[in-house]
């Protein structure tokens, strides 16, 4: 997709896409929905309020959603990352004696990332602004939101040095390993996935899965899911299109009355008395 040899945005909307091919680095953000992507290296549901990040090659891409989904795509060159890493982090006397050194790709880790206020207010002024034929502004913005994936780069790499591993090869391959079992469950928290079904997606044991998700997320698996759940769950209670039945399916259980007691068990309180306090307080404010 896209030419290798220039910095780019994809930015359009649609209920319904599919596209398999090879890809430049780039990251991905939507609005009013999600997609879905597949690499040779695992699942991500890509939502508002996060971007996948995916290095170079191939990838397949999923929407299929009631309404449309926005998406607003970004594309760097090859050699852009490493351009500006080596200005963040070699002394101005180095840059000048060699302004043209290349340096080594760095890798990113494939994952979904928190947008941070940073990135997600660059991303807004770039949207706004994408139509502008303004060649030069554009290039400050790739630059710019470049800088803060390098920092949230470098944050990540102190998580992945915290791990136990005393060669840096096995601690990046663990790391890569987790966040991969960490994107399968934010993909099918909402499916009838098992801790086998997570550890294979991982390629990992479910007892090295284990040890090393919670020292990565502070959560283990189990915990995650049922987090990612309950908010699927609030959200869908304030929607009064959907009925008890349709909010069970929805956020991955069997039927209604297991629904009422695992919501009940984890929030305090039952959906049918969650969704009345929130018409009471719709009255209040009316």
């Amino acid at each position: 997709m896209g030419d290798s040899s220039s910095n780019f945005i994809l930015h359009a909307k649609s209920s319904q896409f599919h596209w398999e091919g090879n890809g430049q680095l780039s990251i991905k953000t939507f609005s009013n929905g999600k997609a879905h992507y597949k690499t040779t290296k695992g699942y991500y549901a890509v939502e508002e309020s996060r971007y996948l990040l995916l290095n170079n090659g191939p990838y397949a891409i999923t929407i299929d959603d009631e309404t449309e989904v926005e998406s607003f795509c970004i594309f760097f060159k090859e050699g852009f990352s490493e351009e500006i890493y080596r200005g963040l982090n070699e002394s101005s006397d180095q840059l000048l004696s060699d302004p043209f050194k290349e340096t080594s790709s760095i890798g990113f880790f494939e994952k979904t990332y928190n947008q941070s206020n940073t990135i997600s207010h660059q991303i807004q002024m770039f949207k706004q602004r994408s139509a502008d034929n303004d060649s030069l502004w554009q290039e400050q913005q790739f630059h710019a939101i470049m800088q803060s994936i390098l920092f949230e780069h470098m944050k990540t790499l102190k998580e992945v040095d915290s791990l136990d591993a005393l060669r840096s090869s096995t601690r990046n391959e663990i790391y890569k390993r987790i966040i991969t079992a960490h994107d399968y469950i934010r993909a099918y928290y909402n499916k009838q996935i098992t801790l086998d079904n997570i550890a294979k997606a991982a390629s990992l044991s479910t007892n090295h899965l284990l040890r090393n998700y919670a020292k990565i997320y502070n959560k283990t698996p189990y915990q995650h899911i049922t987090e990612l759940r309950i908010q699927k769950a609030f959200l869908l209670l304030k929607n009064f299109d959907y009925s008890m039945t349709d909010i069970t399916f929805e956020v991955g259980l069997n039927n209604p009355v297991s629904f009422s007691k695992w919501f009940k068990q984890h929030t305090g309180t039952s959906p049918l008395q969650f969704r009345k306090k929130v018409i009471l307080d719709k009255n209040e404010l009316v």
